[in-house]
């Protein structure tokens, strides 16, 4: 979706929008080995790790163009996001006129049957109505809407993210400390819901984790953050066992949802759970299951779901261009607009730089002698997402700290934010 660009030495993130004010911040690297960016300050005898990010193109200089930043800005898939809005929001669901579907649940029974049990039930064409779950009618109009509304493009996001997203965190793990004094340590962060995590761990899945021990070091810090449901079991001295916060697409409940209790807690189910929105249809899902979950289940705000899906666009358009040397308008020809998309890591990633300090980046890249996950046999990249150019992403912010967004907002979020990168494989640089 879309991204930033980088001024002079190539460095960082564009964000079009008329507020034109700078925002920089430095970056320090501590001993333990890895990157960490807090304010304008780079060693370079510390750039040691810089090959564990695959290399790009986009290290080269050049100046803003504010025609990247323009087809940036375009969301062809917008249109029929509104439609689609209007339609569920007014009821017009597409299953609205088959007196099977006039439940939740029967809804989601039948799309979770098999071939053969789906015919069978077909040609029963007996409604089955369970009114509790038809309650959850109005929460799904009545988020679906909030979420529409809210969906324009606003920078300034980033600054709201600790009251967003880190209280209500705070606030459960408050209570779960509050009934249980005696009990150890919470795996989320302890301190008051207005200061910022003092140090946030975002777990990737790439294969390469599999290569070194990092597990007590991602434990260290103050919240851990994993991404869709990734197994940690059995992979603990080279992932950890920490989790605070489970983040997750839609796509992932929408799984879950088949399960009668809508069960989605591999990390346990006092974990809370944010998640970006897929399709619109999936709060469907949200609204049945967050009734059920002991632990807070958000959805990121759409405004920060543009503001990634903008710099993610820029940087894949601003790639092409100097990969391929064609006009940035013929970008669409490469990729499929309605369905190119961030990554969930990416996203993962702009979310802790919003209520962390410093951020540690762990299993982000890949090696050919590595599983695209380290938890499954998936071996190919999903196409509808461009890792080079969140590769670019990670390393302007490790290589070009000094780097400028174009959006006065961002500045109170990411002057003190400190990103970090651990994705070393020994002596060999990601291609």
């Amino acid at each position: 979706m879309k991204r930033f660009f980088r001024p002079r030495h190539g460095v960082l993130l564009l964000f079009l929008v008329a507020l034109a004010t700078t925002l920089t911040y430095r970056a320090a690297v501590p001993r333990a080995g890895f990157l960490d960016y807090s304010q304008l300050q780079v060693r370079p005898e510390d750039f040691h790790l810089l090959h564990t990010l695959p290399r790009s193109s986009t290290t080269s200089s050049s100046p803003v163009n504010s025609t990247l930043l323009r087809l940036a800005s375009v969301d062809v898939g917008e249109p029929e996001l509104r439609k689609e809005v209007e339609d569920l929001v007014d009821g017009g669901f597409a299953f609205a006129s088959d007196r099977r579907y006039r439940s939740i649940s029967a809804w989601r029974r039948f799309h979770h049957l098999d071939d053969r049990d789906r015919r069978l039930w077909s040609a029963r064409s007996l409604p089955i109505r369970f009114p509790r779950d038809n309650r959850a009618f109005p929460v799904f109009r009545r988020a679906l809407r909030d979420w529409s509304r809210r969906r324009r493009f606003r920078p300034g996001i980033m600054s709201e993210l600790v009251e967003l997203v880190k209280r209500p965190v705070d606030l459960h793990y408050a209570g779960l400390r509050s009934e249980d004094p005696v009990s150890g340590s919470i795996s989320g962060g302890s301190g008051p819901p207005t200061r910022r995590y003092s140090s946030c761990a975002v777990v990737g899945n790439s294969g390469i984790l599999m290569r070194e021990d990092r597990g007590d070091l991602i434990d260290g810090h103050e919240l851990v953050i994993r991404l869709n449901n990734a197994r940690k079991e059995g992979y603990h001295r080279n992932v950890g066992s920490k989790t605070g916060l489970s983040f997750v697409n839609s796509n992932i409940l929408h799984l879950c949802a088949r399960r009668q209790t809508c069960f989605c807690h591999p990390y346990g189910e006092q974990v809370p759970i944010i998640m970006y929105i897929c399709q619109a249809m999936h709060f469907l899902d949200y609204a049945v299951c967050n009734a059920s979950h002991k632990a807070p289940l958000l959805v990121t705000d759409p405004q920060l779901d543009l503001l990634c899906a903008r710099i993610v666009k820029y940087y894949s358009l601003k790639r092409f261009v100097e990969e391929t040397g064609k006009a940035p308008e013929e970008w669409d020809k490469a990729h499929d607009p309605k369905m190119f998309h961030y990554s969930s890591g990416m996203q993962a990633v702009m979310l802790a730089v919003g209520i962390c300090d410093r951020v540690s980046v762990f299993g982000f890249g890949k090696s050919a002698e590595a599983k695209h996950h380290y938890h499954t046999n998936q071996k190919a990249e999903l196409s509808l997402h461009d890792y080079e150019a969140e590769y670019a992403l990670y390393r302007d912010l490790v290589e070009r700290p000094q780097g400028t967004f174009d959006t006065a907002q961002l500045r109170d979020s990411l002057d003190s934010a400190r990103l970090t990168t651990e994705n070393r494989i020994g002596a060999t640089p990601l291609k």
